[in-house]
């Protein structure tokens, strides 16, 4: 019988992320939003306006893809699109009123959902906290490596 190759890390973070975005995609479709969706209105609950391009890096998403998306969003009234008062060239994004009440259903329900994940592993946060110490490390420039 052969056994299961080892798994790497990144093999791993590859499997898990994969599990995880299934799992919540699963309780998006309850309130009608993708997980593309539900990045994008996450972004955008701050109020502060955001141009594409921090939009499209939060949601991970390639800029054709996040422009289809916008524009789906702002024909369903979920977000709006207003120019820069200090920058008339730049658009900045915004949730509209109806876009805040699905944020605000998804982020509990979300919320939940990660809470019984934690609660499953018995984490008080520490998961979450290595996983952005790992993204800092890996966006930091890479050393250099002297042979």
């Amino acid at each position: 019988m052969p056994t299961e190759p080892s798994r790497d890390l990144t093999h791993q973070l590859s499997l898990a992320e994969r599990l995880l975005a299934g799992r919540m995609s699963a309780l998006l479709e309850r309130e009608h939003c993708t997980l593309e969706e539900w990045r994008v209105l996450k972004i955008l609950a701050d109020g502060h306006g955001h141009i594409m391009t921090e939009i499209a890096d939060f949601a991970m998403l390639p800029a054709p893809t996040l422009t289809k998306l916008m524009d789906r969003m702002v024909s369903d009234n979920l977000v709006y699109r207003r120019a820069d008062e200090r920058d008339r060239r730049r658009v900045l994004a915004y949730l509209a009123r109806p876009g805040r009440a699905r944020y605000e259903r998804v982020s509990e329900l979300l919320s939940a959902a990660e809470a019984g994940l934690a609660a499953s592993l018995s984490d008080d946060g520490e998961l979450s906290r290595w996983l952005s110490r790992l993204t800092d490390i890996l966006t930091a420039p890479a050393p250099t490596v002297r042979n």
